[in-house]
């Protein structure tokens, strides 16, 4: 008996550290999901890193074999410095092209004198547009950058979703960065990575774990 119980714990193990358990993602276009007919390039040595080209109206490269609702994102990033020309993310619950939730990045503002409390976003479009929540909502959806790095440099982050809440962290320092609360219920699976109107963005080292 005491045998079986030893077996039966094991194996619960087993199934919680694998339910659990960390993916790193590998980029192939036959994986992706382009919106806006935004142009894709990908690293062909690694498969880790992958671009979004700048594109009228941004767009997005939905990630076809991932299905995330309630986890953990890290995923490394890189902008540029061309102030209202570089918006990059992560976009979530996507039910089409107009309808989702992301956060993203705003380089240009890391630092910033005037701007810097405009670094990082939460946004869940067509309702809660940045105006919108900034005029609403103000300093609510929105924050610096503490100890920001250059506008052109990767930056690597941490993005934790729970069925509430949304919490952004600098990896390298465990720095949270953002916390909100979701406006909107869970109802679609689909994450992508997120590029702003004429925005290039860089994305590697993406890593899921639920």
């Amino acid at each position: 008996m005491k045998n079986k119980f030893v077996v039966l714990l094991t194996i619960s193990i087993i199934i919680i550290l694998t339910s659990c358990s960390e993916k790193e993602v590998k980029f192939n276009k036959e994986d992706l999901e382009v919106l806006n007919e935004v142009i894709i390039s990908i690293d062909e040595n690694t498969k880790s890193a992958l671009t979004l080209d700048a594109k009228p109206g941004g767009g997005m490269a939905v990630l076809k074999n991932i299905n995330f609702n309630i986890g953990t994102i890290d995923i490394e990033l890189k902008g540029e410095n061309k102030p209202g020309k570089s918006f990059l993310g992560i976009a979530f619950n996507i039910q089409n092209d107009s309808t989702y939730e992301a956060i993203y990045f705003r380089p240009f503002n890391f630092r910033s004198n005037e701007k810097k409390e405009n670094a990082i976003q939460y946004i869940s479009p067509p309702k809660n547009t940045w105006p919108f929540l900034r005029k609403n909502h103000k300093g609510q959806y929105e924050a610096e950058y503490p100890n920001p790095p250059l506008a052109d440099d990767w930056f690597e982050i941490t993005l934790k979703i729970d069925k509430d809440s949304v919490y952004v962290y600098d990896k390298k320092s465990n720095t949270e960065l953002l916390s909100i609360k979701r406006l909107e219920n869970q109802v679609s699976d689909k994450i992508a990575l997120w590029t702003g109107n004429n925005s290039k963005g860089d994305f590697r080292k993406l890593s899921i774990k639920k």
